[in-house]
């Protein structure tokens, strides 16, 4: 409910600041720990999520590869194969179909993005759930940016952020909204970042000419 004389975009704008004051900025630390990790052996990247997940899904993946150096794939840019899947096989398995074909092994690492997480007993997101336990199967960690109370990626997972819940009505845009901000943050950390944004190095050298 709105507080007397505050718009709906005051309240989204000042919830916005509430969940960002109350970042586990130790969780993504060790996230971030945990990427370098996962470049310096070599490994890859494997994110998956649903919905508006999913097009974070992307836009991660390639911040990760570009910014970070990490061989980072996600099973939602190719739509031939999920689609395929889908309706061969069942939406459940597509993303542990994926992870199986790839030969997903200990040196990987899935990253969830999610709002809830995915639940087996309310069958929400169960591809989700089918992914986790394909990884954890295969000895790979999880990590995860969900909200809510972080679901079977919270349950499950090694290093999983659960984004605050400060309205509940609100929970899915602030949830894939702070997915961005998180993500941005990790690729962003000087021990993950190798190759700068674009105009933040362009004023740099425009600084110095």
């Amino acid at each position: 409910m709105l507080a007397r004389g505050q718009s709906f975009l005051q309240q989204y704008r000042d919830e916005a600041a509430q969940i960002a004051q109350a970042l586990d900025v130790e969780t993504m630390d060790h996230m971030v720990g945990r990427l370098v990790r996962l470049r310096d052996e070599g490994g890859r990247l494997f994110l998956c999520g649903v919905g508006g997940s999913a097009g974070n899904c992307s836009h991660a993946v390639n911040d990760f590869r570009k910014l970070a150096g990490i061989e980072a794939y996600s099973p939602v840019d190719n739509v031939s194969e999920l689609t395929a899947r889908t309706n061969d096989e069942g939406w459940e398995t597509v993303f542990a179909a994926w992870l199986k074909v790839s030969r997903a092994s200990s040196r990987d690492v899935l990253f969830i993005l999610s709002v809830g997480g995915g639940s087996r007993e309310r069958n929400i997101s169960a591809n989700l759930v089918a992914a986790i336990d394909e990884a954890k199967a295969r000895g790979m960690d999880v990590l995860g940016v969900v909200g809510r109370d972080g679901g079977y990626t919270k349950r499950r997972g090694d290093l999983v952020l659960v984004i605050p819940t400060v309205n509940e009505q609100s929970v899915t845009p602030h949830t894939e909204a702070f997915q961005a901000v998180v993500w941005h943050a990790l690729v962003s950390d000087p021990r993950l970042m190798v190759c700068g944004n674009k105009w933040e190095t362009q004023t740099l050298h425009e600084s110095k000419v």
